[in-house]
C-alpha cells in the first residue's frame, strides 16, 4: 500500500518537474536581456540625441523661435515633443533593421547577446553614415590615430558618432540661418520705417514680432517646414 502511494505521488510530481526547472533555471538569453534594458534605460537619452536626426530638429526649432521674436511660444516641451515625434517616424525604418537583423535571432536563440548588439549596431551605423561628412570623419580618425579605412563602414562607432553630430549641428545651423532671413528682413523694414516717421518711443520689435507672426501663419510656416526638414534627410 505504502508502496503504491508512492508511486502516485512520484507520478503526480512529474508532470511538474519541467515547469520548475523552467522557472528556476531559465534560458541563456535572460540575463543578457535584463543586462541590456537596464543598459537601454540608462543611456537612451544620450542614444537619441546623439544617433538620431532630433539634434538636427531641435537646433531648426530654435532658430524659428528665435527669429520669430517669441521667447516661450512654442514651449520647450511643445518642441521637444514635436521632434521626438518627428525624429520616430524617421527612424522607423533603421528600426525596423535593427528588429529584423538583432532582436528577432536573440529571441529566437540564434545568436548570443554580443552578436545582437553588433549586428543591430550595424544599420544605426550605416543611417548615421549617411549624413556624416567625410571631413569630420577624417578628423576624429586621425584624433583617434587610426589608419586609413578601405570604406567608411570600416570606421568604428566611436568615430562615427562625434563626426555625425558635428554634421547635424552644422546642417541645422545651415538651415537656421537660411530661415533667419526673411523674419530678420522684416526687423529692418520695420526698424527703418519706425525710425524714419519719428516713432523712438516704440521699439521696433513691438511692430516686427505680430508681422512675423502673421506672415508666418498666412504662408502655412509650420507646414512648410516640417516638409522641407523631412525632405533633407
Amino acid at each position: 500500500m505504502l508502496n503504491f502511494v508512492a508511486l502516485a505521488a512520484q507520478s503526480s510530481a512529474a508532470p511538474l518537474l519541467p515547469d520548475l526547472n523552467a522557472r528556476f533555471h531559465p534560458s541563456d538569453s535572460t540575463p543578457w536581456t535584463i543586462v541590456f534594458v537596464l543598459t537601454l534605460l540608462t543611456v537612451v537619452t544620450a542614444i537619441v540625441m546623439c544617433m538620431t536626426p532630433m539634434v538636427r530638429l531641435l537646433v531648426v526649432f530654435h532658430f524659428l523661435r528665435q527669429a520669430l521674436g517669441t521667447q516661450t511660444a512654442p514651449s520647450n516641451p511643445t518642441l521637444l515633443g514635436l521632434a521626438l515625434m518627428m525624429t520616430w517616424f524617421l527612424i522607423t525604418p533603421v528600426l525596423t533593421q535593427v528588429d529584423q537583423q538583432a532582436v528577432e535571432p536573440f529571441r529566437a536563440g540564434q545568436i548570443s547577446g554580443w552578436q545582437a548588439i553588433d549586428k543591430g549596431a550595424q544599420p544605426v551605423k550605416q543611417y548615421m553614415l549617411r549624413y556624416a561628412r567625410e571631413k569630420d570623419l577624417a578628423l576624429f580618425t586621425s584624433a583617434a590615430q587610426l589608419p586609413r579605412p578601405n570604406a567608411p563602414a570600416d570606421l568604428p562607432i566611436r568615430v562615427v558618432i562625434p563626426a555625425y553630430i558635428l554634421s547635424e549641428l552644422k546642417a541645422g545651423f545651415a538651415i537656421g540661418a537660411v530661415l533667419f532671413l526673411p523674419f530678420l528682413l522684416i526687423d529692418m523694414v520695420t526698424a527703418s520705417i519706425t525710425t524714419s516717421i519719428g516713432m523712438f518711443q516704440l521699439p521696433p520689435v513691438v511692430v516686427s514680432t505680430p508681422l512675423k507672426i502673421l506672415l508666418f501663419v498666412m504662408v502655412d510656416g509650420w507646414h512648410l517646414l516640417a516638409g522641407s526638414l523631412l525632405k533633407s534627410f
